[in-house]
């Protein structure tokens, strides 16, 4: 079981809207071409001051990937636009990894994103806590590490060539960290026991296929995919974490925007709620929509022996999982792939605590 050494400061909650030194670190994708509904420009819209009925434009970075389904399912269905309302433009764009996106959020291109943890602490630390806040939870769980079936125990991993979506980013910490619980040392340069080799989820696939890696810690469906092409789950990582409890998709907002467009902010907030809610209310109904989804985005869909297997991995939820957050900072910390930084205030759930005590249900904590 992960331990965390608590070198990062708790955040605490924003009342009001107000760098990793390594790269900025790659989220996970489904490996699908990127598709754009439309040209972000490079300043925030302002929106009306009117909570009743707020005017402006939202633009929205997602991944055409299972993970960010509440996203998928929100635009695909319509609900984000109902719940924005008709005076709210919303101009969505996909990307296929964390950097693509994170490079956007700090070049002022879109205004809020469904991201990975790594990638969010990044653009967090990397602007010494001005650039974002954590408005919600989006998605926990789906995520391990897929193998050769003749490999039957971490030991035999040494001298194994593994694969992560990319260096540093929230799969990749989680298979370092898993082999340094095993005794056995990695480098970012590909040396050590283990051969880690950060790439693309889809070329990573076709590594696994040809015989090119012996495995990979990625993200659903990649995980399925491995599964399905005659591979098999050496460790889910839910099985590394008090509860099974770990964050893969949160939804973050560029500070400024939070701070001119309040209003806007918060319906966004509950437009996920309502993706959420919706997905796990008809499981079957929310794979179809969601798998719909990404045919239009990027041409390709899931065979029914992916997505079935992997939708029972992922827990979709506003909870960001903030305790399994940290220590998931704390793990990247120890592993010296980053060095220790504040993340105080990183967190800022006053929108969705609102509309939680709104439906009298519980608030979600930051710690």
């Amino acid at each position: 079981m992960m331990k965390s050494r608590r070198l990062w400061r708790r955040a605490t909650p924003l009342l009001t809207a107000g760098a990793l030194v390594l790269a900025v670190a790659a989220c996970s994708s489904s490996g699908g071409d990127s598709a754009s509904q439309s040209e972000a420009s490079a300043s925030a819209p302002a929106a009306s001051a009117s909570a009743g009925n707020p005017t402006g434009t939202l633009r929205l970075g997602y991944f055409p990937n299972l993970t960010h389904a509440p996203a998928l399912f929100g635009t695909g269905q319509g609900t984000l636009a109902t719940d924005l309302g008709s005076g709210v433009k919303v101009e969505q764009k996909t990307f296929n990894s964390g950097t693509q996106e994170s490079e956007a959020i700090l070049s002022g291109a879109i205004d809020a994103g469904y991201i990975g943890p790594n990638p969010a602490i990044n653009l967090f630390t990397k602007s010494n806590g001005q650039e974002i806040r954590i408005i919600s939870g989006v998605t926990l769980g789906g995520a391990g590490l897929v193998v050769k079936p003749d490999i039957t125990s971490a030991a035999q991993l040494k001298g194994k060539t593994l694969a992560t979506p990319g260096l540093g980013n929230t799969q990749d910490v989680a298979l370092r960290y898993y082999l340094q619980q095993q005794g056995l040392k990695t480098d970012v340069n590909g040396g050590g026991d283990v051969n880690i080799r950060p790439q693309d989820n889809s070329v990573t696939v076709d590594a696994f296929r040809s015989g090119g890696i012996d495995g990979a810690w990625v993200p659903e469906p990649t995980l399925s995919t491995l599964v399905a092409a005659g591979g098999k789950v050496l460790v889910d990582e839910a099985s590394q974490w008090p509860g099974g409890k770990f964050p893969t998709t949160l939804l973050v907002v560029r500070t400024d925007y939070l701070k001119k467009n309040p209003e806007i902010v918060k319906r966004l907030v509950k437009a996920n709620l309502d993706a959420i809610n919706a997905l796990n209310a008809d499981p079957a109904k929310g794979q179809t929509a969601v798998n719909a989804a990404l045919l239009k985005l990027s041409g390709k869909q899931l065979k029914p022996n992916v997505i079935g297997p992997a939708w029972k991995r992922l827990t979709f939820t506003a909870d960001p999982a903030a305790s399994a957050f940290f220590t998931a900072a704390d793990h990247a910390v120890s592993l010296g792939l980053v060095k220790k930084k504040s993340l105080d205030g990183i967190f800022d759930l006053t929108a969705l605590n609102s509309l939680l005590s709104a439906d009298g249900k519980p608030a979600v904590a930051t710690q």
